[in-house]
């Protein structure tokens, strides 16, 4: 595993918007305008830049899967992460799905632990390498590292397929929220 630089970004974009383009949680968020890929992009663009701010963001050594960690005690209001916000708001969530957007952030949100964890926002594979173990070895890294950190770690998941693989890691079910899909909210430690 190693942290990616600013000269990866548009690989793991890549990464991220063939391995979510499907799913529910981003169909969710953009509703009807989910089928637009440069849409999709434009938010796993803002999601690599605000991982960047405050937390970190990973590629695996094949380059082939990446994964994006959050530090929510990390984030703070800053002229960037406001503009970043508002360019998410503006051209990819759309005033239409705003409100929706933002009850959804804060249920999950009220969920969290207020001590310090590892979010782990995004895990992607390039589909055409899913099913070879590329996952699995980034995800233990992953975990290796909260382990030294001695933080745990909470991710989401609306793709009900990826639970038992989550599970076989060590992460539980703590909690599950409609959203008119189903999204089962993960913890592995504390």
């Amino acid at each position: 595993m190693n942290k990616a630089s600013s000269a990866d970004k548009e690989l793991i974009i890549d990464i991220l918007f063939k391995s979510f383009r499907e799913n529910k949680s981003i169909h969710f968020l953009l509703g009807k305008n989910a089928t637009r890929p440069e849409l999709i992009r434009k938010l796993m663009a803002y999601s690599v830049d605000y991982c960047t701010l405050f937390g970190e963001v990973y590629l695996s050594e094949d380059r082939k899967a990446c994964a994006l960690l959050l530090f929510p005690e990390k984030k703070k209001t800053t002229i960037h992460s406001i503009l970043l916000d508002l360019r998410l708001a503006i051209s990819v969530i759309g005033i239409t799905h705003l409100k929706k957007t933002l009850d959804r952030e804060a249920r999950i949100k009220k969920i969290h632990p207020s001590t310090p964890f590892i979010y782990l926002w995004f895990i992607g594979v390039d589909p055409a390498e899913q099913g070879k173990g590329i996952g699995t070895r980034l995800l233990k890294k992953i975990l290796e590292e909260a382990l030294q950190k001695g933080r745990p770690v909470y991710l989401e998941t609306s793709t009900k397929k990826n639970i038992p693989w989550y599970e076989s890691h060590g992460f539980t079910i703590y909690a599950s929220l409609n959203f008119g899909y189903e999204l089962y909210c993960m913890k592995k430690g504390a």
